[in-house]
């Protein structure tokens, strides 16, 4: 069975656009990463439809790229057999928005809008979030924040918040280098958690790569629990239309 969080990945950060190829959703991405360009099985697949999938996505000018849940074993099987490439394990955490929606940040510490200041475009291009990943904000239709937050009486950093039938995810989440490891990033959270309660949402996630060990550990600090996770697997040679999963 299918983890809900996967309806709540697409519902708030979707796709450009969508196409089936057989058994598969393939994902339009242009430009926006990894989450918005890959294919995912939605029911009995074959053979014929993975080369359906794989042409589908040179016709859209992208790489080969499939999303690996739990439950897609026999794929992830059927394409190691043909070349693909193991790629981004990514974890998922969430936990109760209450958990979450405690304190309160400091006074001009963190804030929640919409649309995101330029400043914020500016931290996200800094970190390599740019005008794909910024598209992708925008197509989100359900209620959405951007998060900026401050250190030193300046921008410091920016994420986004999109909400889902109750589920409030957080994505590209990022603090200027010379000012991380001040507690910004909680309060950015933490007031965004309050944000999405205040619009009816009972539960927080967020997905992060599994090498990214220090991130994990502050998402757990806060009570945040591992859910599920997945993988992609791409052709070999491919680059994988971005490095953020």
């Amino acid at each position: 069975m299918t983890d809900p969080i996967f309806d709540v990945i697409d519902a708030t950060w979707p796709a450009a656009a969508t196409h089936r190829a057989g058994g598969f959703l393939l994902r339009e991405g242009k430009g926006g990463g990894k989450r918005v360009s890959a294919a995912s099985a939605t029911g009995a697949w074959s053979d014929h439809d993975i080369a359906q999938a794989e042409a589908q996505h040179r016709a859209l000018g992208q790489d080969a790229l499939f999303m690996i849940r739990p439950e897609d074993q026999a794929l992830d099987d059927a394409l190691a057999r043909r070349g693909y490439q193991m790629i981004d394990p990514v974890v998922a955490l969430s936990a109760p928005i209450k958990r979450l929606a405690t304190e309160t940040a400091p006074p001009i510490t963190a804030f929640c809008l919409w649309p995101p200041l330029q400043i914020m475009r500016d931290i996200w291009a800094e970190d390599g979030i740019g005008p794909g990943r910024l598209a992708v904000m925008d197509r989100a239709t359900g209620p959405k924040c951007a998060v900026l937050g401050r250190a030193e009486d300046r921008a410091a950093g920016a994420g986004f918040v999109g909400l889902h039938q109750g589920t409030a995810m957080l994505h590209a989440l990022c603090v200027l280098p010379q000012l991380r490891r001040r507690g910004l990033a909680r309060w950015m959270l933490r007031e965004s958690a309050h944000w999405a309660q205040a619009r009816g949402a009972h539960s927080y996630c967020l997905v992060v790569t599994r090498a990214n060990a220090g991130a994990i550990a502050f998402y757990e600090s806060l009570g945040m629990v591992q859910t599920t996770q997945y993988h992609y697997r791409i052709q070999s040679g491919s680059d994988g239309n971005g490095s953020k999963p």
